[in-house]
């Protein structure tokens, strides 16, 4: 099951958990399930503590990482799917000519950073 809550320091960014989701078919899917105004709202949550999660996900091995930070993670992961979205196309779909449902990942992407 995933977890359930953020590191204390993020503890504000709870109420967008839906977000932190481990992979990235599941994210894609969620942006483009979304509204504009949906990503737009993640987005402009999510930015002005992105620099605070990139510093604290830089003192962690995400091999030893515990399930909260894992959760952080993924929902930096979110925000960086959903960035090209709000940033460049305005629209949940980016697809930059190639419709990413026929996207396969190759075996170099079988392993998250944890080990799952």
């Amino acid at each position: 099951m995933a977890p359930t809550t953020l590191p204390d320091a993020f503890a504000d960014l709870g109420s967008w958990m839906e977000w932190s989701l481990p992979t990235m078919g599941e994210r894609s899917a969620r942006r483009q399930a979304c509204s504009i105004s949906d990503l737009e709202a993640f987005y402009h949550a999510i930015l002005p503590r992105m620099a605070d999660v990139l510093d604290f996900l830089a003192e962690i091995a995400p091999d030893d990482a515990p399930a909260e930070a894992m959760a952080l993670l993924h929902l930096a992961h979110s925000f960086a799917e959903v960035a090209p979205a709000v940033e460049c196309f305005g629209q949940p779909a980016v697809s930059y000519g190639y419709d990413v449902a026929r996207f396969i990942p190759g075996p170099e992407w079988a392993r998250e950073p944890s080990g799952q």
